[in-house]
């Protein structure tokens, strides 16, 4: 099949990748769009392999503010040189990872920083779940081992589901991107805030909530 010139800006405009990468890849695909994408995810994960271990000193600490001024996040987003945080493409990436924080509300950046206690906790529940089903120890471990999987999954920022691409984590978006920009990119922190979260409503406010629910 004959790689045009649209298939190429399609495919570009999908990827964000270089267009002679995006024509490598339709006419390695044989001009299957779905393929080609495929093809250029692989080749940004492989890239973002091996810059994993580069220095990422520079970066942009982004913002994200939802709901009419009810939920906000800051997160700091690092990769390795100052010409690289001042694009376009930069910046979209931390406005992105802002915005998922914001809906998604992870708890820890990767599962390194989930704490012993928090995680034996987990595993406790879990363990006990599975046990009160009768099933042998053997099958309770691959239980509690797939629950922790799920645990992680809704918790750690990397291994989340991401927000505007949901087949893809927050993980493989960011080496992608990686790929694209060929610089290596870290999230190092962030934090999210929700108004009036840890704070206990007084009674009266209580009661007259109710009240007007029910009128």
């Amino acid at each position: 099949m004959e790689v045009t010139a649209q298939m190429v800006k399609q495919l570009r405009e999908r990827t964000g990748a270089p267009m002679m990468d995006c024509k490598a890849a339709l006419t390695e695909a044989q001009g299957d769009m779905e393929k080609a994408v495929d093809g250029l995810r692989k080749k940004g994960l492989a890239a973002a392999a091996k810059k994993a271990g580069r220095v990422t000193a520079e970066g942009a600490v982004g913002s994200y503010i939802h709901g009419g001024g009810k939920i906000g996040v800051l997160v700091e987003v690092n990769c390795e040189t100052d010409f690289v945080a001042r694009t376009d493409q930069f910046q979209e990436l931390v406005r992105d990872v802002a915005m998922h924080i914001a809906a998604a509300e992870p708890r820890f950046v990767h599962r390194d920083e989930v704490t012993s206690a928090v995680l034996e906790r987990e595993r406790a529940i879990f363990a006990e779940q599975a046990a009160a089903s009768g099933k042998p120890p053997a099958v309770v471990e691959r239980i509690v081992t797939g629950k922790l999987d799920k645990f992680y999954a809704d918790v750690v920022l990397l291994e989340q589901p991401f927000v505007k691409d949901p087949d893809h984590t927050v993980g493989q978006m960011i080496a992608e991107r990686i790929g694209r920009i060929g610089e290596n990119i870290q999230v190092r922190r962030f934090a999210r805030f929700k108004l009036g979260e840890g704070i206990e409503k007084r009674q009266d406010d209580f009661a007259g909530e109710v009240a007007r629910a029910v009128k």
